[in-house]
């Protein structure tokens, strides 16, 4: 008999942001880990720019994407931030025989 685990939905937060905080949110946002996905909205709930984010995924690679992120910033006076993140399941015990 084969167990399956289901992965948990990942858990997400907003946070508003005007135009000029924007790019530094967002980096404090990576810096502080386990982020899958940053999605940038609009006043009105449209979704502007859809990032997924993987673990290995820093410095130069991630360049292209703040780029991206400072040229919404210039157009979008305010907005908000959903942020996925990675849902962390405690470690599962078996026992030894």
């Amino acid at each position: 008999m084969t167990e399956t685990q289901s992965n948990p939905p990942p858990r997400s937060e907003e946070f508003q942001f005007s135009g000029d905080t924007l790019l530094a949110k967002i980096k404090e946002i990576i810096r502080a880990g386990n982020v899958r996905r940053v999605i940038i909205k609009n006043e009105e709930g449209r979704v502007l720019i859809d990032i997924p984010l993987t673990l290995g995924l820093v410095g130069t690679l991630l360049a292209p994407q703040l780029a991206a992120i400072g040229a919404v910033a210039a157009l979008v006076l305010k907005g908000s931030i959903v942020i996925e993140k990675e849902v962390e399941t405690p470690p599962t015990v078996t026992p030894s025989m």
